[in-house]
């Protein structure tokens, strides 16, 4: 028994693995290779970092904390691993500043709002309001804008009115309601509206529908139907729909033309405007 102990010593089993600098030489085969030299010695790189590769490779920048807790220097491990680069991100925080001031943020979120589109006065409290403003920053930044022209209420109703009739064909009654809900006040709406009199607004009611007839199929009454529905949607008034989609059919064909003969514009625009007060009685 004392022969095959004394061989197992030989074999170096009852050796107990040498130890050098801060860390534990023998952790892995891995380790002890990428520490030793030719000449046998453990040289100091290969005695900390045992496991058989620098911090330094994996991209961490010379002299930083590295997930391990260590820095390059091969500083102690410090208590919580991870932890240590969490406190020290917070500390960052910490040491980064006072709060921001409520206006300067207000501004920036008035700034950020407007490089989109054009806001309304309404719009940009909106969004101050969502992000915590208070309402006397929020005057008083609003104001500030005010004096200076970023916000313009008027021009912003104007330019809405120009372009929606222009690129959607709306008619006032929708042009209305778009700009109530942007927060426009009725004063300002009713001055910008009045810049779409009534024949261009007719002019522009008979080029949807000559639009809308070079694909249209079926009978003259349903094509009616859906042409009058469709100027409507758009806010036109009965009479103005129902005028523009008459004429259209009139010029479009011999069989269009006998069915427009029998369309009675006054009378079914009495009726739509009928229909209409009724149905805005109940809401």
């Amino acid at each position: 028994m004392a022969g095959r102990r004394g061989a197992r010593s030989g074999r170096g089993w009852d050796a107990a693995p040498p130890r050098s600098g801060g860390g534990t030489a023998g952790r892995s085969r891995r380790g002890r290779a990428a520490g030793a030299d030719p000449n046998g010695d453990t040289d100091a790189t290969g005695a900390a970092g045992t496991t058989g590769w620098s911090e330094d490779d994996q991209g961490w920048p010379e002299g930083a904390a590295t997930p391990s807790g260590r820095t390059d220097g091969g500083a102690a491990e410090q208590p919580g691993g991870f932890g240590g680069r969490r406190r020290g991100r917070s500390g960052d925080t910490a040491a980064a500043g006072p709060p921001r001031d409520e206006g300067e943020l207000a501004r920036e979120i008035c700034l950020r709002q407007l490089a989109v589109r054009p806001r309304t006065r309404a719009e940009l409290a909106t969004a101050l309001a969502r992000r915590g403003i208070s309402e006397e920053v929020a005057h008083q930044v609003l104001d500030r804008y005010d004096e200076v022209g970023i916000i313009d209420d008027a021009a912003f109703a104007r330019a809405w009115v120009t372009s929606r009739h222009q690129g959607r064909g709306l008619a006032r009654r929708a042009l209305a309601n778009e700009l109530r809900q942007h927060g426009v006040d009725r004063d300002i709406a009713a001055e910008a509206l009045g810049e779409l009199d009534e024949t261009t607004e007719s002019e522009t009611a008979r080029t949807l529908v000559d639009r809308k007839l070079r694909t249209a199929r079926g009978e003259p009454d349903a094509v009616f139907r859906r042409l009058v529905g469709m100027l409507a949607r758009k806010g036109y008034p009965p009479g103005v729909a129902i005028r523009a989609v008459k004429d259209a059919l009139a010029a479009q064909s011999a069989e269009a033309a006998e069915f427009a003969e029998y369309i009675d514009p006054d009378a079914l625009a009495d009726a739509e405007s009928e229909l209409d007060r009724d149905a805005r009685a109940g809401e």
